[in-house]
């Protein structure tokens, strides 16, 4: 794979991620237009390529589309996010197998270290085939691969890859022509390099830099004057020179956040308290994963802004904890007492939610004077049952009794197709003729 002294980068990227795991496990969606609906139905946030090419844009609401849904037989499916993340995992496992030193980049994309690989395959473009093969055989799932000598050049040659048929999904900038790349780069917006905004890429388009060409033969230091370090570090990058090192471990989250829209419109003061009790339970399960714990809970409330025939209400308050904890019952103790501060009655509640802050390392929490070391000890057992159990049996399988049992204001989600996967009791059945 060329001079082991030089950083070579992939990029492995699923096509259309959601609408790709529905149509693994129903054939029948398949060359048909699907559109995945965001949370409670609302926003498109995923489109198979046959929507793309009737002109749906990304975030088009459901119900703007019905009329051209019926016209064209669009199957719209409410988000399925424990499938979607289930074959994430899936796919990052078989990554694993390729290289020791993967960075999970988000749901569907991820880096790849191919340095001191050279020797187990005959080209970058070879491993990438093979990569291809693997993954659909064992998932069902469509991926294109690019290669490059930075992450940056990675990005966009998987960019390529999608783009130009000709590559046959997998483009390598490692082995292409000087020309070859050239006549690429020079056929790509400026507004494809990764990291380039809409508001940047208007900026470099005034100073006549409108292709990923233009951007790489501009001088750094010019770059660096104009926009900062950034956009010259960007620029190295599109030269070959690697600016930007593999995460193989996500660094720990600074804040955690954990908040729906409701599936209908929320009056009492019980409901909302269940909302946040079970915002309080995903929050903490997130905060004992990354072995942390948090010293305040911010909780805020707010009505439907779009509904211009109700009256408007939001509120939001920091409740500081007395001890930094990651227990859900300290959590939602918090959150409730937040609530009981800024409930107003006669309001149509749209969303409510949580965020943990003050987050710090659970091995370095600050003490307060009077320590009761034992019941920590008990509320550390006591989390570590829980999670326990849900992982085993399933979310909510133990849950507050303050998250309440019915939750009527549960998110819409209406046309979910089952979690294939994850659920014993939603397993696919296959039928014998």
């Amino acid at each position: 794979m060329g001079d082991p002294t030089k950083q070579i980068f992939a990029l492995v990227d699923v096509n259309n991620m959601y609408v790709s795991c529905e149509r693994a496990f129903n054939p029948r969606l398949r060359d048909r237009p699907v559109v995945v609906l965001s949370n409670n139905d609302g926003c498109a946030v995923a489109r198979s390529n046959e929507v793309k090419a009737l002109g749906v844009p990304m975030g088009a609401p459901w119900f703007q589309m019905r009329d051209l849904a019926r016209q064209h037989g669009i199957v719209g499916l409410s988000s399925n996010y424990t499938l979607y993340a289930d074959m994430s995992n899936r796919i990052m496992a078989i990554l694993r197998t390729y290289s020791p030193n993967v960075e999970v980049y988000s749901i569907d994309e991820s880096f790849l270290s191919l340095n001191g690989l050279g020797g187990l395959w005959a080209s970058p473009t070879a491993m990438g085939q093979d990569i291809r093969a693997k993954v659909a055989q064992w998932t069902s799932l469509p991926v294109c691969v690019g290669v490059g000598q930075s992450k940056t050049l990675a990005k966009l040659a998987n960019h390529v890859a999608k783009k130009f048929p000709l590559f046959d999904s997998v483009a390598d900038f490692t082995t292409m022509s000087d020309a070859r790349t050239a006549w690429l780069l020079q056929r790509i917006d400026v507004g494809e390099v990764w990291g380039v905004g809409r508001r940047i890429g208007a900026k470099l388009r005034a100073m006549g830099i409108n292709t990923v060409q233009d951007l790489k033969d501009a001088p750094p230091s010019t770059m660096r004057a104009h926009f900062g370090v950034v956009l010259e570090r960007t620029c190295n990058e599109l030269r070959g020179v690697s600016c930007l090192e593999l995460e193989e471990v996500a660094p720990p989250r600074k804040e955690i956040v954990s908040s729906r829209s409701f599936g209908t419109m929320v009056m009492t003061a019980a409901e909302l308290g269940e909302s946040l009790s079970t915002y309080a339970a995903r929050a903490g399960e997130k905060l004992r994963g990354q072995h942390a714990v948090c010293g305040a809970v911010h909780v805020f409330v707010q009505t439907n802004r779009f509904r211009d025939q109700d009256d408007q209400y939001s509120n939001g308050i920091t409740i500081p904890l007395v001890e930094p904890s990651a227990d859900n019952r300290v959590l939602a103790g918090a959150a409730l007492h937040g609530l009981a501060m800024i409930y107003r009655e006669g309001f149509k509640y749209k969303k409510a939610g949580i965020m943990l802050m003050d987050l710090q390392p659970d091995t370095q929490r600050q003490g307060v004077l009077f320590d009761a070391g034992r019941d920590r000890a008990r509320s550390v057992a006591a989390m570590a049952a829980l999670d326990a159990l849900n992982e085993r049996f399933g979310r909510d399988t133990v849950h507050l009794g303050s998250a309440g049992l019915v939750r009527r204001w549960a998110m819409l989600s209406e046309n979910r197709t089952p979690r294939y996967t994850t659920n014993w009791l939603e397993l696919p059945k296959v039928r014998a003729q």
